[in-house]
């Protein structure tokens, strides 16, 4: 199927001209980011969505980035500015270096690349949907939409993409920002 000439469907359609609108007359970040949510659950139910914000400046070690939580859509499990550090793996190396996009499929690829996958597995999440948020080529966020579904559908993708784009000028790339990891493939 030719991907831009591919009909809308019930899963995309939540993204319309009104809530591009709405988003556009938001007040703030998190009224904006709560109409995203609102959407994002529309296309991606049974899933749950946060933001983090790359915060790693060049007095971090090299080989590792500092992430803390912008937004989430469960604040009272996984709270706003809860911060981890993540090492050079192939997620941190497809987002943070590649500026591509992630896709995990199966409790057994989250386990692989998330060291707090036992607290997603009381949640029953089994997959991800990873978008960097990028200034040129420096990943200053990642838009996470984490599903209780083991597959994502192709228009689940899509529209957890368009909402990333959406989200994009509502979230700040920290002053100071930079990460570096060595030029050595990862394991």
């Amino acid at each position: 199927m030719d991907p831009i000439n591919a009909p809308m469907t019930t899963k995309t359609t939540g993204i319309t001209a009104g809530f591009l609108d709405a988003l556009a007359e938001a007040a703030g970040a998190e009224e904006a980011l709560r109409l995203i949510d609102g959407c994002r659950l529309r296309i991606a139910p049974g899933s749950i969505f946060s933001i983090q914000q790359n915060v790693t400046t060049g007095r971090d070690a090299a080989g590792q980035v500092l992430l803390r939580r912008f937004y989430s859509s469960e604040a009272g499990t996984f709270p706003v500015n809860g911060a981890k550090r993540k090492t050079r793996t192939p997620w941190t190396e497809r987002l943070f270096m590649q500026g591509r996009v992630f896709v995990g499929e199966g409790e057994q690829v989250l386990a692989r690349n998330f060291d707090d996958f036992d607290q997603m597995r009381a949640y029953g999440l089994r997959s991800v949907v990873n978008v960097p948020m990028l200034q040129g080529t420096v990943c200053y966020a990642t838009f996470n939409v984490f599903g209780t579904r083991e597959r994502w559908l192709p228009e689940e993708l899509f529209g957890i993409r368009l909402l990333a784009l959406a989200a994009a000028r509502w979230v700040p790339a920290v002053p100071g920002l930079a990460y570096s990891f060595e030029e050595t493939p990862c394991l």
